[in-house]
């Protein structure tokens, strides 16, 4: 692996301070290339060593204080000493919030989050931040009042209002959608925005006519939440032909990454070889056992389940029947998890080393092989009947499971119950694909495969299902 832009930095800084030990800035500097190294310990330190020589400064405090919370660390003192010196300023109060949260502390962080939003009801970020808290802790029946309250304080914000909507329609509760919609027409007019989220609504919830109306409507708009969703109602409606243009041209764009799954499942039904070419043939799915004692996953098992305080998953996710952790695991310090993912990372560089030849254009094969970086790492605990459906990861470019605890065979249930699978399409599109890939969990073996592949869990009758999980980031060109 070619070494990082960052990596260089940190070993140019750290000579500098050999010369300017008592150098607050480059203390802060070093801290900020080790965060893009993913190196949280190292970065901690030299933030801490910044701000001993400069207390007054406020970046450095801030970073310190978001970094600590990403790294599991307790950060509460941490957020507030930032917020002293930056009064207000609303991503330290999200911060604050999180890291109360993880101390256990959901109810003076939705307090913290209602004070701010009671004098600035358009911090939308604050807004979906204490509604995903309220969702996580089980309030189904308010948990987008902050959303309401904001609405009627600024009637004539439409941003607010389809931030509302956005998360409304992601847990599908289509009534209330369709009511924030009738209110902001009343107030706002037929705005395109309003317009392309009638659509989105009538097509995901099957109101066939008003689709239709509407993609006529704005056939010749240029926008990816209807493309995405002209592409999803023409494979409900087994016209696959008809969405193949609309997202091969997605590919030559930033929302590229949502395509080409979509693309997966169009070329299958079309029985067009690029099928093949894109998932691989066989599927560029591969299993490793993990090399680890027992008495590891033992004690892996244990952290993660400490982990998992929420009630609920989160809005945007995938599971069902259980939970996942938020924060990046692999940012954390506990010894077992820096193990782990020292373990997966060779399995992770023999993955990549076994890949066909670089091949522009491919969203596998046509990134650069450089430096491996997580986007995102987290834990997935399902108990019985649990399972996820079928999804992708566009913010990755290889994706995973890393299983750590599975029921007894007998709760299982018959294979291939709790197995992962890949290439079947979400069940509401209805699609008739198969799965091209499983693979059966077992403790301690790691499922590699590209982040833009279709997968999902089968559910199982009985027990917990413990899994860790991450994404890898795609290299810098």
């Amino acid at each position: 692996m070619v070494q990082g832009r960052a990596d260089q930095a940190v070993k140019r800084l750290r000579e500098l301070l050999c010369a300017e030990p008592g150098h607050a800035g480059a203390w802060a500097l070093l801290g900020f290339a080790c965060r893009d190294e993913q190196q949280m310990p190292d970065a901690i330190a030299a933030f801490a060593r910044a701000q001993e020589l400069d207390r007054a400064n406020p970046l450095t405090a801030a970073a310190l204080a978001q970094t600590r919370l990403e790294s599991g660390l307790a950060a509460v003192d941490d957020c507030r000493r930032a917020l002293a010196l930056s009064p207000g300023r609303e991503p330290l109060i999200a911060s604050l919030a999180a890291a109360l949260v993880a101390e256990g502390e959901r109810g003076e962080a939705e307090a913290l989050l209602a004070d701010a939003l009671a004098r600035r009801a358009d911090w939308i970020e604050g807004q979906r931040t204490l509604a995903t808290i309220r969702w996580t802790s089980g309030d189904r029946a308010g948990y987008a009042r902050g959303y309401a309250d904001g609405c009627r304080l600024q009637p004539q914000n439409l941003a607010l209002r389809l931030g509302w909507f956005r998360l409304v329609a992601q847990v599908r509760d289509w009534p209330a959608a369709r009511a924030i919609l009738d209110d902001g027409e009343r107030l706002f007019g037929p705005q395109r925005a309003i317009v392309i989220a009638r659509l989105f609504i009538a097509a995901e919830s099957g109101v066939r006519a008003e689709a239709e109306e509407l993609f006529e409507r704005t056939r010749d708009w240029r926008d990816e939440v209807r493309d995405l969703a002209w592409i999803r109602h023409c494979l409900r409606e087994r016209r696959p032909a008809e969405a193949a243009d609309i997202a091969l041209g997605l590919t030559r764009t930033p929302s590229a990454r949502l395509a080409w799954p979509y693309l997966s499942l169009i070329w299958r039904l079309l029985d067009d070889p690029r099928a093949k070419w894109l998932d691989g043939s066989p599927p560029y799915v591969r299993a490793f056992d993990v090399q680890l004692e027992r008495s590891h996953l033992e004690e892996l098992a244990e952290l993660l389940r400490r982990l998992h305080t929420a009630r609920a998953p989160y809005v945007e996710q995938s599971v069902r029947g259980g939970t996942q952790t938020e924060r990046p695991l692999f940012f954390r310090t506990e010894p077992i998890l820096q193990l782990v993912r020292g373990r997966i990372l060779d399995k992770l560089r023999e993955y990549v080393a076994s890949l066909p030849p670089f091949e522009a254009g491919h969203p596998l094969l046509g990134t650069p092989r450089t430096q491996l970086l997580f986007s995102g790492s987290w834990s997935v605990r399902l108990l019985s009947g649990g399972f996820n459906v079928a999804h992708t990861h566009p913010l990755g470019w290889i994706s995973s499971a890393f299983y750590v605890s599975l029921p007894e065979p007998a709760q299982m249930g018959a294979k291939p119950a709790g197995w992962i699978q890949f290439g079947e399409a979400p069940p509401e599109l209805g699609l008739d694909l198969p799965p091209i890939a499983e693979v059966e969990p077992r403790a301690g073996r790691l499922v590699l495969f590209p982040a833009t592949m279709w997968h999902a869990t089968v559910p199982f009758n009985d027990g917990e299902r413990l899994a860790l999980a991450f994404d890898v980031r795609s290299p810098a060109h």
